[in-house]
């Protein structure tokens, strides 16, 4: 018995997972609103009828948290606070049969490319004109930008082409006409994503076409930031960083996922590179563009790993020193290449030398932040966080980097979305702090 009303087509989606699954709630919630229903994401009124959980399946403990969520609605529905609950993305179309079995309180499954098939369930149509029509989640004034799905990489440890298959391009022109849509609703940054951005256009133009997708962008009215996630080190198109330097509305960033340093490591995890030519390319970047942000991504645990090759990878993030750095212990994930392999490092020497990694990395990120004191910078103000105005500059992707905490008198009033000159007074291992200059 139902206890208490809902909404029968009002749509609450929720996301778990990386910025690709964001952007594709919000294609989603894009097509549900202009065929007339109610929707919001991660609604905080509990009251609609309808719950899709787009889920993330890259690694267990993403895993874990998408079965919770999918349990949380399914215990709803039987409580009668849901009428139908619906699950797509990563997990559902890598597992889908094992969980319709487990969790049959679930309506329908679908994978990452049903789009259309999940909107005729809700009797829905797919409209192929909304081209750029999406309901942001983010703030109106920064958006992610998928210029490509799936991998054709073959990563050892990486499950994303059983979950997101091949990689296939974005034709240019819908890019384009997608980020002028962007800019006429508000959004002042587009950050770049795919599983690989440096493989864009191979497969519909025969040759990279990062760059020029890239310098036509930049051209989109409105538009002052582009930001670079997810890039592949192996191939990487240098002519990417001419457009950089030549275009001041392509910021200094560069978002590179290494994984590890070891040469032993690097052969198991099938990268295709070695710690040698990762120096090159680094210095070659660094060379083109001197004031470039580097991030890159570490995977401590890899089956194999040895203390000796953890102690590589430190001396070698040491000697790099990149501005920003992300780092996860190994997930073993069927059907990859390394799940042939013995898993044969605990679970606590892999946090424990993420937490070595990362406490080295918070040494490092102090002493460069610190050539920010005494300088102007501008930033972008992303909100208000107990009585501080927060914000990032050009080398702070949202939620993952640094930020600049701005102090201000109680009678001056910023905007969210707009850029400020700020003088850096003080600075910290991930935070900036100043005034208005």
């Amino acid at each position: 018995m139902r206890t208490r009303s809902t909404k029968p087509r009002k749509v609450n989606v929720v996301t778990l997972g990386c910025a690709k699954n964001i952007y594709d709630s919000e294609v989603l919630m894009g097509q549900l609103r202009a065929n007339e229903f109610e929707v919001e994401h991660e609604s905080k009124a509990d009251d609609a009828g309808i719950v899709i959980v787009n889920t993330c399946g890259f690694i267990e403990s993403a895993k874990q948290e998408s079965i919770d969520t999918i349990i949380q609605f399914s215990e709803a529905k039987k409580a009668g606070y849901v009428d139908r609950v619906y699950v797509t993305g990563c997990l559902s179309e890598r597992y889908k049969d094992e969980l319709q079995e487990g969790i049959p309180e679930v309506d329908a499954w679908f994978g990452t490319r049903d789009l259309p098939r999940l909107l005729k369930t809700l009797r829905a149509d797919y409209k192929k004109q909304l081209v750029g029509e999406r309901l942001l989640t983010t703030p109106a004034h920064y958006a992610y930008l998928k210029i490509a799905e799936g991998c054709d990489r073959p990563c050892a440890f990486c499950a994303i082409p059983l979950m997101r298959g091949k990689h296939v391009s974005t034709p240019m022109e819908d890019l384009v006409a997608h980020a002028q849509s962007l800019a006429a609703n508000g959004s002042r940054e587009l950050i770049l994503i795919a599983q690989d951005l440096t493989y864009y256009g191979l497969d519909i133009y025969k040759k990279r076409k990062l760059a020029e997708l890239v310098d036509r962008l930049s051209d989109v009215e409105g538009i002052d930031w582009i930001r670079l996630h997810y890039a592949f080190p192996t191939g990487f198109p240098m002519d990417v960083l001419d457009v950089m330097a030549k275009k001041p509305n392509v910021c200094n960033y560069l978002d590179m996922p290494l994984q590890h340093a070891s040469d032993d490591m690097l052969r198991a995890m099938r990268r295709g590179i070695t710690q040698e030519k990762m120096d090159r390319l680094i210095g070659d970047i660094r060379d083109r563009v001197p004031e470039i942000a580097l991030r890159t991504t570490l995977i401590c645990g890899f089956p194999g790993e040895t203390q000796a090759h953890h102690e590589d990878m430190l001396r070698w993030t040491e000697r790099m020193r990149f501005e920003r750095v992300g780092c996860f212990t190994y997930s073993h994930e069927e059907n990859t290449h390394a799940y042939t392999m013995q898993d044969d490092v605990p679970e606590e020497v892999k946090k424990q030398r993420v937490e070595e990694i990362m406490t080295q990395q918070a040494g490092i990120s102090f002493e460069l932040n610190q050539k920010f004191v005494g300088t102007q910078q501008r930033v972008l103000i992303d909100r208000i966080e107990d009585g501080e105005w927060v914000g990032r500059t050009e080398w702070d992707s949202p939620d993952v980097d640094n930020e600049v905490r701005i102090q201000t008198p109680d009678d001056v009033h910023l905007r969210i979305g707009d850029f400020v000159d700020v003088s850096i007074e003080s600075a910290s291992e991930f935070d900036l702090h100043g005034k208005l200059a």
